[in-house]
């Protein structure tokens, strides 16, 4: 485990654990607060992140923006990052191998950032930080409490963009997680 925000950026720009960093064009790190309570986890970068080397830039990132600041949030405020830091090809979700290649870096970011709140952005997210055996339509919407972290699986802001009936459940879910964090301040 690396001490230092530095130390861990300098090993995943240098990380060739898995195919993914084959055709990245940048790591994409995270981004935000490094002393939020709140964490967001999604599953890994699209074009537009691994363009600009920032997580939810793209389309899904902006109807995320938007919800969070309907109610009340700064994106600045929380921690993003995700289960991947290099762009899967096609967008396709992370293979297990990939995944695990990268969750070490992603534990570091969350011991490092100490949340007390975790919002876990997709099945993809859910799986690789919670175990295989949740699914994201049964756990949508519920507090998991683990080690002391309060975990909101949700769904991913892209899910959104094909379905816009979950676009209701997400904000739901973001407005208990508002709520929780009263509880933290």
């Amino acid at each position: 485990m690396y001490e230092t925000w530095e130390e861990l950026e300098a090993s995943i720009k240098q990380c060739n654990k898995c195919k993914l960093c084959q055709n990245r064009t940048n790591i994409v790190f995270g981004t935000g607060n490094k002393q939020a309570k709140v964490m967001l986890i999604g599953e890994g970068p699209g074009a537009d992140e691994d363009k600009e080397g920032i997580p939810f830039v793209g389309k899904a990132g902006q109807l995320m923006n938007k919800a969070l600041a309907g109610l009340g949030l700064n994106r600045e405020e929380l921690y993003i990052a995700n289960i991947v830091k290099c762009r899967p090809p096609s967008n396709r979700v992370p293979e297990e191998d990939e995944a695990n290649a990268c969750l070490d870096y992603l534990r570091n970011q969350v011991l490092l950032v100490k949340p007390s709140i975790i919002v876990l952005l997709g099945s993809t997210a859910l799986k690789n930080i919670l175990g295989k055996e949740y699914g994201i339509t049964s756990a949508r919407g519920t507090w998991i409490e683990k080690k002391g972290i309060f975990y909101m699986p949700t769904w991913h802001p892209a899910a959104l963009l094909r379905d816009e009936n979950k676009k209701i459940e997400f904000w739901n879910d973001l407005k208990e997680v508002k709520k929780k964090m009263q509880e933290f301040i």
